[in-house]
Protein backbone atom coordinates (compact mmCIF):
# COMPACT_ATOMS: atom_id res chain seq x y z
CA UNK A 1 0.00 0.00 0.00
CA UNK A 2 2.53 2.09 0.68
CA UNK A 3 4.20 2.06 -2.46
CA UNK A 4 1.47 1.92 -4.50
CA UNK A 5 0.69 5.67 -2.46
CA UNK A 6 4.59 6.63 -3.32
CA UNK A 7 3.83 5.99 -7.31
CA UNK A 8 0.68 7.90 -7.37
CA UNK A 9 2.35 10.84 -5.98
CA UNK A 10 5.34 10.50 -8.00
CA UNK A 11 2.82 10.53 -10.94
CA UNK A 12 0.58 13.73 -9.44
CA UNK A 13 4.30 15.91 -9.44
CA UNK A 14 5.08 14.67 -13.24
CA UNK A 15 1.96 15.71 -14.44
CA UNK A 16 2.49 18.64 -12.51
CA UNK A 17 5.59 19.62 -13.71
CA UNK A 18 4.55 19.19 -17.43
CA UNK A 19 2.23 21.53 -16.52
CA UNK A 20 4.43 24.24 -15.78
CA UNK A 21 6.91 23.60 -18.01
CA UNK A 22 3.90 24.06 -21.38
CA UNK A 23 2.82 26.98 -19.68
CA UNK A 24 5.70 28.98 -19.62
CA UNK A 25 6.23 31.46 -22.56
CA UNK A 26 8.31 31.09 -25.12
CA UNK A 27 11.70 33.06 -25.94
CA UNK A 28 11.24 35.76 -28.69
CA UNK A 29 13.78 34.91 -31.89
CA UNK A 30 15.92 37.84 -31.99
CA UNK A 31 15.42 40.55 -34.77
CA UNK A 32 16.90 40.31 -38.21
CA UNK A 33 20.10 43.28 -37.98
CA UNK A 34 19.53 45.73 -41.44
CA UNK A 35 22.33 44.81 -43.76
CA UNK A 36 24.98 47.70 -44.28
CA UNK A 37 25.04 48.45 -48.02
CA UNK A 38 27.25 51.53 -49.89
CA UNK A 39 24.93 53.13 -51.94
CA UNK A 40 25.33 56.52 -54.44
CA UNK A 41 22.66 58.67 -56.12
CA UNK A 42 21.70 58.71 -59.31
CA UNK A 43 22.00 62.32 -61.19
CA UNK A 44 21.03 63.03 -64.87
CA UNK A 45 24.14 64.20 -66.66
CA UNK A 46 26.02 64.70 -69.91
CA UNK A 47 27.89 61.24 -70.94
CA UNK A 48 31.34 61.61 -72.13
CA UNK A 49 34.16 59.46 -72.73
CA UNK A 50 37.63 60.10 -72.86
CA UNK A 51 39.78 57.87 -75.48
CA UNK A 52 43.03 57.18 -75.88
CA UNK A 53 44.95 55.40 -79.04
CA UNK A 54 48.76 54.56 -79.90
CA UNK A 55 50.06 56.01 -82.85
CA UNK A 56 53.93 57.32 -83.54
CA UNK A 57 55.52 60.30 -84.39
CA UNK A 58 56.19 60.55 -88.24
CA UNK A 59 57.57 63.27 -90.34
CA UNK A 60 55.13 66.24 -91.57
CA UNK A 61 56.42 65.92 -94.89
CA UNK A 62 58.38 62.82 -96.06
CA UNK A 63 59.78 62.32 -99.46
CA UNK A 64 61.28 59.46 -101.25
CA UNK A 65 65.00 60.88 -103.73
CA UNK A 66 65.57 59.20 -106.94
CA UNK A 67 67.85 59.63 -109.92
CA UNK A 68 66.18 61.11 -112.81
CA UNK A 69 68.33 58.79 -115.42
CA UNK A 70 69.66 55.09 -115.04
CA UNK A 71 72.50 53.91 -114.56
CA UNK A 72 75.40 51.96 -111.82
CA UNK A 73 75.32 53.95 -108.50
CA UNK A 74 79.13 54.07 -107.83
CA UNK A 75 78.65 55.71 -104.01
CA UNK A 76 76.17 56.92 -101.36
CA UNK A 77 77.48 59.27 -98.74
CA UNK A 78 74.69 58.95 -96.42
CA UNK A 79 73.04 56.16 -94.34
CA UNK A 80 69.76 55.51 -91.88
CA UNK A 81 69.60 58.33 -89.33
CA UNK A 82 71.94 60.76 -90.76
CA UNK A 83 71.23 64.61 -90.96
CA UNK A 84 71.04 65.82 -94.16
CA UNK A 85 71.47 69.65 -95.73
CA UNK A 86 70.02 71.42 -98.36
CA UNK A 87 71.58 70.90 -102.00
CA UNK A 88 74.44 67.79 -99.93
CA UNK A 89 75.28 65.20 -102.32
CA UNK A 90 73.36 61.85 -101.49
CA UNK A 91 74.74 59.40 -104.07
CA UNK A 92 76.48 59.63 -107.45
CA UNK A 93 76.25 57.56 -110.85
CA UNK A 94 78.84 56.21 -112.77
CA UNK A 95 79.14 58.95 -114.76
CA UNK A 96 81.24 57.77 -118.08
CA UNK A 97 78.33 57.20 -120.63
CA UNK A 98 76.88 60.75 -119.37
CA UNK A 99 79.69 62.39 -120.31
CA UNK A 100 80.80 60.46 -123.56
CA UNK A 101 77.05 61.25 -124.53
CA UNK A 102 78.02 64.63 -123.93
CA UNK A 103 80.90 64.81 -126.31
CA UNK A 104 78.47 63.40 -128.64
CA UNK A 105 76.29 65.97 -128.66
CA UNK A 106 79.28 68.51 -128.78
CA UNK A 107 80.57 67.27 -131.76
CA UNK A 108 77.26 67.13 -133.33
CA UNK A 109 76.64 70.65 -132.48
CA UNK A 110 80.27 71.45 -134.04
CA UNK A 111 79.32 69.90 -137.53
CA UNK A 112 75.85 71.86 -137.65
CA UNK A 113 77.73 74.91 -137.54
CA UNK A 114 80.18 73.90 -139.72
CA UNK A 115 77.46 73.36 -142.38
CA UNK A 116 75.18 76.12 -141.13
CA UNK A 117 78.25 78.33 -142.10
CA UNK A 118 78.54 77.10 -145.86
CA UNK A 119 74.83 77.29 -146.43
CA UNK A 120 74.97 80.75 -144.93
CA UNK A 121 77.85 81.76 -147.22
CA UNK A 122 75.90 79.73 -150.46
CA UNK A 123 72.87 81.67 -149.45
CA UNK A 124 74.46 85.40 -149.54
CA UNK A 125 76.54 84.65 -152.51
CA UNK A 126 73.19 83.68 -154.52
CA UNK A 127 71.23 86.25 -152.97
CA UNK A 128 74.20 88.33 -154.32
CA UNK A 129 73.64 87.14 -157.77
CA UNK A 130 70.00 87.18 -157.69
CA UNK A 131 70.37 91.16 -157.54
CA UNK A 132 72.36 91.69 -160.37
CA UNK A 133 70.56 88.80 -162.60
CA UNK A 134 73.18 86.37 -162.73
CA UNK A 135 71.58 83.24 -161.43
CA UNK A 136 68.31 81.97 -161.56
CA UNK A 137 65.15 81.78 -158.64
CA UNK A 138 65.67 78.34 -158.60
CA UNK A 139 69.45 78.03 -157.90
CA UNK A 140 68.53 81.12 -155.07
CA UNK A 141 65.52 79.18 -153.45
CA UNK A 142 67.54 75.76 -153.00
CA UNK A 143 70.27 78.03 -151.38
CA UNK A 144 67.38 79.39 -148.81
CA UNK A 145 66.36 75.41 -147.87
CA UNK A 146 69.67 74.59 -147.56
CA UNK A 147 70.84 77.35 -145.28
CA UNK A 148 67.17 76.47 -143.02
CA UNK A 149 67.73 73.16 -142.78
CA UNK A 150 70.97 73.86 -141.67
CA UNK A 151 70.18 76.34 -139.02
CA UNK A 152 67.50 74.11 -137.71
CA UNK A 153 70.42 71.05 -137.68
CA UNK A 154 71.99 73.55 -134.98
CA UNK A 155 69.49 74.37 -132.67
CA UNK A 156 68.55 70.09 -132.50
CA UNK A 157 72.37 69.92 -131.60
CA UNK A 158 71.86 72.40 -128.85
CA UNK A 159 69.35 71.03 -127.50
CA UNK A 160 71.01 67.61 -127.90
CA UNK A 161 73.86 69.30 -125.90
CA UNK A 162 71.37 70.63 -123.23
CA UNK A 163 70.00 67.55 -122.41
CA UNK A 164 73.51 66.06 -122.29
CA UNK A 165 74.42 68.61 -119.92
CA UNK A 166 71.38 67.89 -117.72
CA UNK A 167 72.01 63.87 -117.88
CA UNK A 168 75.21 64.36 -116.83
CA UNK A 169 73.87 66.56 -113.73
CA UNK A 170 71.67 64.02 -112.68
CA UNK A 171 73.92 61.87 -112.46
CA UNK A 172 74.44 63.42 -108.46
CA UNK A 173 71.87 63.21 -106.45
CA UNK A 174 71.49 66.07 -103.93
CA UNK A 175 69.36 66.98 -100.91
CA UNK A 176 66.55 69.56 -101.78
CA UNK A 177 65.83 70.72 -98.06
CA UNK A 178 67.22 69.59 -94.44
CA UNK A 179 65.86 66.59 -92.79
CA UNK A 180 66.45 63.46 -91.68
CA UNK A 181 67.66 59.84 -93.61
CA UNK A 182 64.69 57.21 -92.50
CA UNK A 183 65.59 54.81 -95.32
CA UNK A 184 67.53 53.95 -98.27
CA UNK A 185 66.55 51.82 -101.14
CA UNK A 186 70.03 50.77 -102.93
CA UNK A 187 73.60 49.97 -102.29
CA UNK A 188 76.65 50.95 -103.96
CA UNK A 189 76.99 49.04 -107.39
CA UNK A 190 73.62 48.32 -108.09
CA UNK A 191 71.90 49.18 -111.53
CA UNK A 192 69.25 51.25 -110.93
CA UNK A 193 66.46 52.80 -113.18
CA UNK A 194 65.20 56.43 -113.01
CA UNK A 195 62.71 57.08 -110.34
CA UNK A 196 63.86 54.30 -107.99
CA UNK A 197 63.86 55.66 -104.15
CA UNK A 198 67.86 55.99 -103.19
CA UNK A 199 66.91 57.62 -99.96
CA UNK A 200 63.91 58.28 -97.90
CA UNK A 201 64.02 62.26 -96.21
CA UNK A 202 61.65 63.19 -93.61
CA UNK A 203 62.23 67.11 -93.83
CA UNK A 204 62.60 69.07 -90.96
CA UNK A 205 60.21 71.78 -90.55
CA UNK A 206 57.11 69.61 -88.54
CA UNK A 207 56.03 66.47 -86.82
CA UNK A 208 52.78 64.54 -86.94
CA UNK A 209 51.44 61.69 -84.47
CA UNK A 210 49.92 59.64 -86.66
CA UNK A 211 47.33 57.49 -85.48
CA UNK A 212 44.90 54.67 -86.64
CA UNK A 213 41.35 55.86 -85.23
CA UNK A 214 38.09 54.20 -85.96
CA UNK A 215 34.80 55.35 -87.16
CA UNK A 216 33.07 55.75 -84.45
CA UNK A 217 35.12 58.05 -82.21
CA UNK A 218 35.54 60.31 -85.41
CA UNK A 219 32.06 60.40 -85.57
CA UNK A 220 31.59 61.03 -81.97
CA UNK A 221 34.71 63.69 -81.85
CA UNK A 222 34.28 67.37 -81.80
CA UNK A 223 34.97 69.93 -84.45
CA UNK A 224 38.79 70.94 -84.60
CA UNK A 225 40.06 68.99 -81.14
CA UNK A 226 42.85 69.52 -79.21
CA UNK A 227 44.77 66.71 -78.84
CA UNK A 228 46.94 65.46 -75.50
CA UNK A 229 50.09 63.78 -77.24
CA UNK A 230 52.37 61.81 -74.61
CA UNK A 231 55.51 59.42 -75.07
CA UNK A 232 54.44 56.31 -73.84
CA UNK A 233 58.12 55.51 -72.71
CA UNK A 234 58.21 59.09 -70.27
CA UNK A 235 54.36 60.12 -70.17
CA UNK A 236 55.87 63.60 -68.27
CA UNK A 237 57.01 64.15 -72.12
CA UNK A 238 53.72 66.07 -73.14
CA UNK A 239 52.62 68.02 -76.41
CA UNK A 240 49.28 69.06 -77.91
CA UNK A 241 48.20 69.62 -81.66
CA UNK A 242 45.21 69.93 -83.82
CA UNK A 243 43.88 67.35 -86.78
CA UNK A 244 45.67 68.18 -89.67
CA UNK A 245 44.69 65.34 -92.09
CA UNK A 246 41.92 62.53 -92.06
CA UNK A 247 42.39 59.81 -94.50
CA UNK A 248 39.13 59.92 -96.79
CA UNK A 249 39.36 56.05 -96.96
CA UNK A 250 39.30 53.15 -94.20
CA UNK A 251 41.81 50.60 -94.21
CA UNK A 252 40.49 47.23 -95.86
CA UNK A 253 42.03 45.42 -93.02
CA UNK A 254 41.62 47.27 -89.74
CA UNK A 255 38.50 49.14 -91.27
CA UNK A 256 40.32 52.18 -88.91
CA UNK A 257 41.35 55.85 -90.73
CA UNK A 258 44.85 57.10 -90.67
CA UNK A 259 44.31 60.54 -88.56
CA UNK A 260 47.49 62.97 -88.66
CA UNK A 261 47.59 65.09 -86.08
CA UNK A 262 50.05 68.54 -86.11
CA UNK A 263 52.02 69.03 -83.07
CA UNK A 264 52.36 72.71 -82.07
CA UNK A 265 56.35 73.05 -80.71
CA UNK A 266 57.10 69.42 -80.37
CA UNK A 267 59.91 68.37 -77.50
CA UNK A 268 63.04 67.20 -79.04
CA UNK A 269 63.30 63.82 -77.07
CA UNK A 270 59.61 62.73 -79.63
CA UNK A 271 61.67 61.60 -82.29
CA UNK A 272 60.87 60.16 -85.46
CA UNK A 273 58.98 56.87 -84.37
CA UNK A 274 58.41 57.73 -81.10
CA UNK A 275 55.09 55.41 -80.05
CA UNK A 276 53.11 58.22 -78.44
CA UNK A 277 49.58 58.17 -77.04
CA UNK A 278 47.07 60.68 -77.72
CA UNK A 279 44.24 61.80 -75.80
CA UNK A 280 40.87 63.04 -76.25
CA UNK A 281 37.04 62.99 -74.99
CA UNK A 282 33.91 62.57 -77.02
CA UNK A 283 30.87 63.60 -75.50
CA UNK A 284 27.58 61.13 -75.88
CA UNK A 285 24.11 61.38 -75.27
CA UNK A 286 22.83 63.03 -72.26
CA UNK A 287 22.21 59.75 -69.83
CA UNK A 288 23.00 58.31 -66.30
CA UNK A 289 26.73 56.41 -65.87
CA UNK A 290 26.72 53.98 -62.91
CA UNK A 291 29.77 52.36 -60.76
CA UNK A 292 29.91 48.69 -62.81
CA UNK A 293 29.89 47.16 -58.87
CA UNK A 294 26.32 48.00 -58.41
CA UNK A 295 25.25 45.99 -61.47
CA UNK A 296 23.83 42.61 -61.36
CA UNK A 297 21.01 40.45 -63.09
CA UNK A 298 17.75 39.55 -62.70
CA UNK A 299 16.02 36.57 -65.03
CA UNK A 300 18.69 36.99 -67.00
CA UNK A 301 18.71 41.06 -67.49
CA UNK A 302 20.64 43.61 -65.95
CA UNK A 303 19.19 45.19 -62.86
CA UNK A 304 20.43 47.29 -59.91
CA UNK A 305 19.20 47.33 -56.36
CA UNK A 306 17.08 50.44 -55.68
CA UNK A 307 16.59 51.58 -51.63
CA UNK A 308 13.36 53.02 -50.35
CA UNK A 309 14.67 55.88 -48.28
CA UNK A 310 11.30 55.92 -46.12
CA UNK A 311 11.40 51.93 -45.25
CA UNK A 312 14.94 51.52 -45.75
CA UNK A 313 14.35 48.05 -47.92
CA UNK A 314 15.70 47.40 -51.65
CA UNK A 315 14.02 46.42 -54.26
CA UNK A 316 15.58 44.74 -57.73
CA UNK A 317 14.79 47.36 -60.89
CA UNK A 318 15.87 45.74 -64.10
CA UNK A 319 17.68 48.41 -66.60
CA UNK A 320 18.63 48.99 -70.01
CA UNK A 321 22.55 49.66 -70.61
CA UNK A 322 23.53 51.37 -74.13
CA UNK A 323 27.14 50.57 -73.24
CA UNK A 324 30.09 49.22 -70.90
CA UNK A 325 33.15 51.24 -70.05
CA UNK A 326 36.00 49.75 -67.51
CA UNK A 327 34.85 50.85 -63.98
CA UNK A 328 31.19 52.47 -65.87
CA UNK A 329 28.20 51.15 -66.72
CA UNK A 330 25.65 53.61 -69.03
CA UNK A 331 22.31 53.63 -68.56
CA UNK A 332 19.90 54.12 -70.84
CA UNK A 333 16.62 53.45 -69.08
CA UNK A 334 15.34 52.01 -66.13
CA UNK A 335 16.42 54.56 -63.61
CA UNK A 336 15.75 58.04 -62.68
CA UNK A 337 17.80 61.29 -61.25
CA UNK A 338 17.40 60.89 -57.28
CA UNK A 339 17.21 57.21 -57.15
CA UNK A 340 19.15 55.56 -54.47
CA UNK A 341 21.25 52.04 -55.66
CA UNK A 342 23.27 50.16 -53.99
CA UNK A 343 26.96 49.68 -54.96
CA UNK A 344 28.46 47.13 -52.43
CA UNK A 345 27.09 43.70 -51.01
CA UNK A 346 24.50 43.95 -54.16
CA UNK A 347 24.44 39.56 -54.20
CA UNK A 348 24.01 39.06 -50.64
CA UNK A 349 20.05 40.97 -51.00
CA UNK A 350 16.90 39.87 -50.98
CA UNK A 351 13.99 41.56 -51.97
CA UNK A 352 12.45 43.59 -49.40
CA UNK A 353 15.25 43.44 -47.18
CA UNK A 354 16.13 46.16 -44.81
CA UNK A 355 19.42 47.60 -45.10
CA UNK A 356 21.56 50.26 -43.31
CA UNK A 357 23.29 52.95 -45.64
CA UNK A 358 27.14 53.70 -45.16
CA UNK A 359 27.31 56.35 -47.37
CA UNK A 360 25.33 58.17 -49.76
CA UNK A 361 27.36 59.65 -52.66
CA UNK A 362 26.26 60.84 -56.05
Amino acid sequence: MRRHRLLSVFLVLTVVAGFLVSCKPSEEPAAQQPRPVRVVTVEHQQASEAVSLTGQIEAETEVNLSFRVGGRMIARSVNVGDRVKSGQVIARLEPEPAENALRVARANLASALSLLTKTRNDFNRQDELLRGGWTTRVRHDQAVQAFQAAQAQVDAARASEATAEDNLAFTELTADAPGHVTAVGAEPGEVVQPGRMIVQLAREGGRDAVFDVPARVIQGAPYDPVVAVTLTSDPSVRASGRVREVAPQADPVTRTFRVRVGLDNPPEVMRLGSTVIGSIAIEGAAGVSIPASALTRAQGQPAVWIVDPTASTVSLHPIDVERFDLARVIVAQGLEPGDVIVTAGVQALRPGEKVRLLGAAS
